[in-house]
């Protein structure tokens, strides 16, 4: 072991959060966190106020209190309990010469406590990798602005690390394909859906530098640089990795996005609207992927896996499958490692 060995790297592993319990109060808490996000809802502060406060968190948590319950584990929220599986298993994988802290964007574990620990250890150097493959402003961003914040408070600031993405890493690639072909050992799918959560269309507009390149087309037919950051494009290239994997060919696949809110144009495609079209064109059997989630949770379990489900069959379909997250797969910790090394 080399002198310097003492010398240890923090890596902080973000994900987004989940209420402390699936009762109303708790989930009217991490409600109104994650809302008040400015880089989540971007309107003005008071309208965003009124908005979440006034209208959102008292009507919409009793509604979602009744869900987490549906997801609820004799662990507790399988987006935290799988991140404490995580935090020990990546930290048996890469050594004493690194400590793994889990902290969560919103409630808890925080953020603050996990860097407040890095700090007081004397750290040389912090990575901070958050749990979004894709990257987006109201979740990747909003991971960097809220450690940024917290650290330019220090008098030291050490050596920090910013994991980006990883929606084209070869390992998460894997993790999905491979998860798939054991579905379709078993039975034959005639269609193929890869769903991502959605954002608002501002939001991509609000990123394009250029002001010319998004048109919400043919710009996302390829990753180049005047679009590298742009959450719908990374989507349609992880998709077309899977695709490629799998041998899929045109027709077969479906990329849209889940979860919107509100009134504004989110991203496009709708995964409840493709989800009736593919039942109602004749399609029975399909095998579906959540590949902007590194954990399952309320978006995948209950939304893709339950409510799509229900609703494919409602209009026609026989049979929808959903291909679970990576969890606490040991490939993870494999894809984790890697990025790791490469930021040391």
């Amino acid at each position: 072991m080399s002198n310097n060995s003492k010398f240890k790297t923090g890596v902080l592993i973000v994900n987004l959060g989940t209420p402390d319990s699936p009762n109303t109060p708790d989930v009217r808490k991490y409600l109104r966190e994650f809302l008040m996000d400015g880089r989540v809802i971007d309107i003005p502060y008071v309208f965003r106020w009124m908005l979440i406060n006034l209208i959102i968190a008292p009507f919409r948590a009793p509604k979602s209190a009744k869900i987490y319950k549906e997801l609820w584990e004799e662990r507790g929220s399988p987006l935290k309990f799988y991140g404490e599986d995580v935090e020990k298993m990546l930290q048996a994988k890469i050594g004493e010469e690194y400590e793994v802290k889990l902290a969560m964007r919103y409630q808890s574990p925080s953020m603050n406590d996990g860097l407040a620990h890095f700090k007081k250890s004397g750290f040389k150097k912090i990575i901070i990798i958050p749990f979004f493959p894709q990257y987006a402003s109201a979740s990747t961003g909003s991971v960097y602005e809220k450690a940024m914040k917290i650290v330019s408070t220090w008098q030291v600031i050490p050596e920090i690390k910013f994991v980006n993405t990883y929606y084209d890493h070869p390992k998460f690639i894997e993790h999905f394909t491979t998860a798939a072909r054991k579905y379709i050992a078993k039975q034959e799918f005639d269609h193929y859906l890869f769903s991502y959560h959605g954002i608002p269309e501002r939001h991509i507009r609000k990123g394009d530098c250029t002001g010319e390149t998004c048109v919400f087309g043919s710009c996302c037919e390829s990753i180049r640089p005047m679009n590298q950051y742009c959450y719908r494009a990374q989507c349609f290239e992880t998709t077309r990795l899977m695709v490629k994997e799998l041998g899929l060919t045109e027709g077969q696949f479906t990329t849209s996005f889940q979860s919107r809110l509100g009134r504004d144009p989110w991203v496009k495609p709708y995964t409840d609207e493709v989800i009736v079209d593919l039942a109602k064109s004749g399609k029975t059997k399909v095998l579906a992927f959540s590949a902007a989630f590194v954990s399952d949770c309320l978006e995948t379990t209950i939304e893709v896996g339950d409510e799509y489900k229900e609703l494919f069959e409602e209009n026609g379909g026989e049979h929808l499958q959903l291909v679970e997250s990576l969890n606490n797969s040991e490939i993870w910790i494999e894809l984790l490692e890697d990025l790791v090394k490469k930021n040391s």
